[in-house]
């Protein structure tokens, strides 16, 4: 869908990290970028560069790139106080914050807000490993308050997600927008008999729960001993996860390793192999890794968690608590093992539909100019 703005509308996107750094923001960042620039729009990401060693300035796939320092080198605050003269400057007909958690996040919105420019902020809310930074959460939220009540609007990736922080923050639903992520994962044609591989889909952090799968695992393979189990991921829990496999005596039986992230080819078609997908994380946004694995037919357990649940009562998964004995984890897997693949497919979003959406929102947001925060908005409830 091609811009409606009179010149090319200029878009600032700022997030705390981006390529050649791999995650989920950086690949929202990345798929909606590209695809804003080929709609005639005028991108420029600025991140920062902890180390110091990657270029200040650089372009990507007609996408312009700027980085400035962030400090400590070896934390993720991102303390980098060359943001605000990068926001400040007056060519931005919006800006865009991508991600809540870092000192990023202020900066920017204080610097937008002094310069006179419309922001959106998307929360990219997840998880943390952490138990401190989890506690710490409610004061983070106190102190960024005033900043995110000053933006056009907040960006959620789904409904549940734009009702918690409408309530958290105190403000009206109206003030938050949907856009869901998108997916690249070209849907492969499935083998005609699937192995006995199941998959626990992730990040190798504790909150992702591979833990509670493999804890579960002995007590499938004492019933089914062709069993295999996939941890689909990478991530600093990688090797707690190996010394529980060996000291469960199912490493014969666990393979932990990802696919590149660019290679989504290979990923639909490892998914495309797998019987049952597990996903017993502590909480999930939008679960697109679920979405994805069932769209090829795997059949889904999820944890009962925000994120997740969502998936049970759309009939695309079944559901387990989140704290449940590895004996009940492993009944469900036994169960699911013995059921055909689904027939009701999840359906998936693209990167097309958010990047429209999205495009739109910043029109909407220039047109009305700074100070518009508390206007209404004339655009649907969502995507």
């Amino acid at each position: 869908m091609p811009s409606s703005h009179a010149s090319p509308l200029r878009v600032l996107m700022v997030t705390p990290r981006y390529l050649p750094f791999t995650g989920g923001v950086e690949l929202h960042v990345h798929e909606v970028a590209r695809r804003l620039a080929r709609r005639e729009a005028a991108v420029t990401i600025l991140t920062t560069d902890p180390s110091g060693s990657l270029p200040s300035k650089e372009s990507l796939e007609g996408v312009e790139v700027r980085r400035v320092r962030a400090h400590p080198a070896n934390r993720d605050y991102h303390f980098a106080p060359g943001i605000h003269a990068e926001v400040s400057r007056p060519e931005w007909d919006v800006v865009h914050v991508q991600s809540y958690h870092t000192f990023v996040a202020p900066l920017t919105m204080h610097a937008a807000r002094r310069a006179g420019h419309p922001y959106v902020v998307t929360f990219h809310a997840g998880g943390h490993s952490s138990a401190f930074r989890h506690r710490l959460r409610p004061l983070q939220f106190a102190a960024l308050r005033p900043f995110l009540a000053g933006a056009y609007r907040l960006i959620a990736l789904a409904e549940f997600e734009a009702d918690r922080y409408s309530k958290l923050l105190r403000l009206p639903p109206d003030r938050f927008e949907v856009i869901p992520n998108g997916s690249d994962l070209p849907l492969v044609t499935p083998p005609s008999s699937r192995p006995a591989l199941i998959a626990s889909i992730g990040r190798l952090e504790r909150y992702k729960g591979h833990q509670r799968v493999l804890a579960a695992l002995p007590h499938v393979t004492h019933r089914r001993p062709d069993v295999r189990l996939w941890v689909a991921g990478r991530g600093p829990y990688e090797q707690p996860l190996r010394r529980m496999a060996k000291e469960l005596g199912v490493a014969d039986h666990v393979e932990i390793r990802s696919v590149a992230a660019g290679d989504r080819e290979s990923m639909a078609r490892e998914l495309a192999s797998v019987r049952v997908a597990i996903l017993m994380s502590e909480f999930e946004t939008q679960p697109i890794a679920a979405l994805e694995a069932h769209a090829l037919g795997c059949r889904l357990i999820v944890a009962d968690t925000p994120g997740l649940r969502q998936l049970a009562h759309q009939g695309l998964a079944r559901s387990v608590p989140l704290n449940s004995a590895p004996e009940l984890i492993a009944a469900t897997i036994l169960d699911e093992l013995q059921k055909p693949p689904p027939a009701k497919r999840a359906p998936l979003p693209t990167w097309d539909e958010c990047a429209d959406a999205l495009l739109e929102l910043y029109e909407a947001a220039a047109r009305r100019g700074p100070g518009s925060a508390s206007r209404p908005l004339s655009l649907g409830a969502g995507v």
